[in-house]
């Protein structure tokens, strides 16, 4: 899938080798042909529909409402864009949230407050992840600032600045546009600064505004310029150079992904040098899928305790680790019980880089350090002979027994068998978080999980917005059933949309992740027939099949007729299993967030 905006190319994988997603990359200026003055194409809605059809948007997830109607009809028009309608402004963000992992950009429009406001938590999420999003909401006529008028959809005061002062905190640029003159460039600095912040952004467009002609929407647009970032050479070469020093007189270092060479568009370079250091290689839980984990010297994921197997022994015995993009949160660190020495650590995020308790030398792009230290070290495998040394592989599960009730690591089992590079991987907030950990991904499988913000839900829109945008994979979703509940409709914008996800929700009763923190009656949930549900939401438009799964008999059979017989169908599996059926990791991560979270106060 390449791309581009104008004359500044979006970067795809190589082969599918790495898990970044397109990332801009060069300045330039987007071309486009001129448009005639008052043709209805020179229009502020044409405008804001061609830009994001140059920036590499071809689906834009929307909810109607009065505010933005006149907007939409103009969206439609746009030949290279098509409008996905969703069943609420969460799905709908989360749909835009997916869409950007893939494609490096998504977009999605609302109506004002009512909408705004339900599709801020999605965006707060994007934010979290450095995912690109245009949020575009349609505001009110550009008449009633200032009149000291009440509006519908608002809380009921004449100030229309309660939805705006909200998304300042979670959007890294904010423009309302309520009248024509700067209209073109509030656009364009929005969409621009979300692409070289990596982060979302707010457009409000007045109601009455869209389809008014104007002559900045007929001429060739104002260069639509992108500034690449630059390191300061001087910085990069003294952290390079203290940088290899450290690591050259380690005895047994280490690499650890982390999930900010997403937005640092490093990936690549982080395999360039474990290629040139020969280190042991392992990836944070966040930073699954953005490493190749076919590389000969990956060793799985370091997740402190829940670590995949022999990995946190080599990382955490190491006396030097290489962390590029780390987030260190209370659930990444294991309620912060990671046995780590910042003195031994070289932390790489990127802008900046630090060496064990310093220096730190900032403007250093993570990129040009990779490349450039993958120079200057020597290469060192002892790493990853120990852990070759030591490694057992994990035993299979246990062996069922004919018609026995279906295990949930003899689940994941035959999910592995399924994973290929034609397919991706969504992982919902919950066990399916420490499950598909262990997921071992075949070259070019696509891997996406919410780790930071952690909203259940997420996987419902994520897996709409994501299998839109990569069209070429076949999205396979591991959704618990309390999560199911929250964000369900949006099943039905998939079967409107023909899309062929394979979706299995984990029916065990219950809010799994909550009752091994700290558990409570709020936690077991109302059962629900999820088949019949989503037999209900098919009603005999579109391509689905479902099927409920209760002994491993019944999978093997689901999972054949899913990958034959309905392969061109969204397929949807319902997984019966015991509400104490959770992966070892779980418990062992659930008792020492519980600990963090119960800390006492501390004295005054």
């Amino acid at each position: 899938m390449d791309t581009k905006i104008g004359n500044v190319d979006v970067v795809t994988t190589p082969n599918g080798n790495v898990g970044c997603p397109p990332k801009i990359g060069g300045a330039s200026c987007v071309q486009s042909s001129s448009v005639p003055f008052n043709s209805t194409e020179a229009t502020l809605g044409r405008h804001l529909a061609r830009r994001l059809v140059q920036i590499g948007v071809s689906d834009v997830f929307s909810v109607p409402g009065d505010f933005n109607l006149t907007l939409l009809d103009h969206l439609i028009a746009e030949p290279g864009l098509n409008l996905v309608g969703c069943c609420n402004e969460l799905n709908a963000g989360y749909a835009a949230d997916g869409y950007a992992r893939s494609r490096g950009v998504g977009a999605c429009v609302v109506t004002f407050t009512v909408g705004g406001l339900s599709v801020l938590n999605a965006i707060a999420g994007a934010y979290s992840e450095n995912l690109p999003i245009i949020c575009i909401v349609g505001g009110p006529n550009s008449n009633d600032y200032g009149t000291n008028r009440i509006l519908h959809h608002t809380i009921g005061s004449p100030d229309f600045s309660q939805e705006l002062r909200c998304f300042q905190t979670v959007t890294c640029y904010q423009a309302v546009v309520n009248n024509l003159e700067d209209a073109h460039e509030l656009i364009d600095t929005a969409i621009s600064t979300a692409l070289k912040e990596s982060k979302p952004v707010y457009i409000s467009v007045g109601c009455n505004l869209p389809a008014i002609p104007h002559p900045t929407f007929s001429r060739e647009p104002v260069p639509f310029s992108l500034s690449p970032k630059m390191s300061n050479k001087m910085g990069l070469e003294a952290a390079v150079e203290a940088a290899s020093m450290f690591l050259n007189k380690a005895v047994k270092p280490v690499m650890v992904g982390g999930p900010k060479l997403r937005v640092a568009n490093a990936c690549q370079a982080f395999v360039e040098m474990a290629d040139a250091s020969g280190y042991a290689l392992a990836v944070t839980p966040s930073g699954k899928g953005l490493v190749p984990e076919h590389h000969p010297h990956f060793i799985g994921t370091y997740w402190g305790a829940v670590s995949t197997a022999f990995c946190a022994e080599i990382v955490e015995s190491a006396d030097a680790y290489v962390f590029a993009g780390p987030i260190f949160n209370d659930y990444s660190s294991v309620g912060y019980s990671l046995l780590l020495k910042k003195e031994k650590a070289l932390i790489i995020q990127p802008d900046r880089v630090t060496i064990g308790n310093g220096p730190t030398f900032g403007c250093i792009l993570m990129k040009d350090f990779l490349q450039a230290l993958s120079k200057k070290i020597k290469k060192n495998t002892t790493a990853y002979e120990n852990y070759h040394r030591i490694f057992i592989p994990e035993g299979h599960p246990l062996q069922c027994a004919p018609k026995e009730p279906l295990r949930v690591n003899v689940l994941f089992e035959h999910i592995q068998k399924m994973l290929s590079s034609d397919t991706a991987v969504i992982a919902e907030t919950g066990d399916s978080w420490f499950n598909c950990q262990k997921l071992k991904l075949p070259q070019g499988c696509g891997y996406e999980f919410q780790m930071q913000y952690g909203s259940i839900g997420w996987s419902v829109g994520a897996t709409l917005g994501y299998a839109q945008a990569a069209t070429d994979k076949r999205v396979i979703s591991c959704i618990g059933d309390g999560s199911f509940q929250v964000t369900a409709q949006d099943v039905s914008t998939m079967l409107r949309c023909g899309q062929r996800n394979i979706i299995f929700v984990i029916n065990n009763g219950g809010y799994t992740i909550e009752v091994e923190i700290h558990d409570g009656p709020y936690n077991v949930i109302k059962n629900w027939n999820y088949t019949g549900l989503v037999d209900a939401i098919h009603n005999g438009q579109g391509n689905c099949w479902t099927t409920k799964v209760f002994c491993e008999e019944d999978l093997i059979e689901a999972i054949e007729t899913a990958t034959v017989e309905k392969k061109d169908c969204l397929c949807f599996i319902e997984v019966m299993a015991h509400k104490d059926d959770t992966s070892k990791e779980l418990l062992e991560w659930g008792s020492r967030v519980s600990a963090a979270n119960s800390r006492p106060p501390n004295p005054q």
